[in-house]
């Protein structure tokens, strides 16, 4: 399930916008062209779930609010193949910062979590033979 959808940008940018963005055929066919915004929608959720895979359960069953913005954020950001403006760098940047205080831990979401982010999260239990060689049956050597 993705973080953010076409209507959602539309909702938070303007169709406009989004045509703008997208329309990049030879001549241009004035719609928004799905398969460009799809593919950054992908590109936003992968980032997204990098930062938050150690310490939540993924795939998300339901998206907080806050992800559906920080999405549209990033994939605004990532549309623009030109320059963005200032205020579109800074909602990026404030974006990633934010995803950065969701993975360290500093910032919770109303989500399942996974793992321990400080303990082993692999689930892999080691089981073997005691020590042969330890301090006691090293003694005097």
């Amino acid at each position: 399930m993705p973080y953010t959808t076409q209507q959602d940008l539309v909702d938070r940018y303007g169709e406009e916008e989004l045509i703008d963005l997208t329309d990049r055929a030879k001549p241009p066919i004035g719609a928004i062209d799905t398969a460009v915004l799809d593919a950054k929608i992908a590109d936003a959720d992968n980032l997204i779930d990098s930062y938050l895979a150690r310490r939540y359960v993924l795939p998300v069953s339901e998206t907080p609010l806050v992800l559906t913005r920080i999405a549209a954020a990033i994939v605004r950001y990532y549309l623009y193949t030109d320059a963005p403006t200032e205020q579109i760098r800074d909602d990026y940047n404030d974006a990633m910062k934010f995803l950065g205080q969701v993975a360290s831990g500093k910032v919770d979401l109303p989500l399942p979590t996974g793992a321990d982010p400080e303990g082993d999260s692999t689930g892999a239990v080691l089981d073997g033979p005691g020590r042969i060689f330890d301090a006691d049956s090293l003694q005097g050597f």
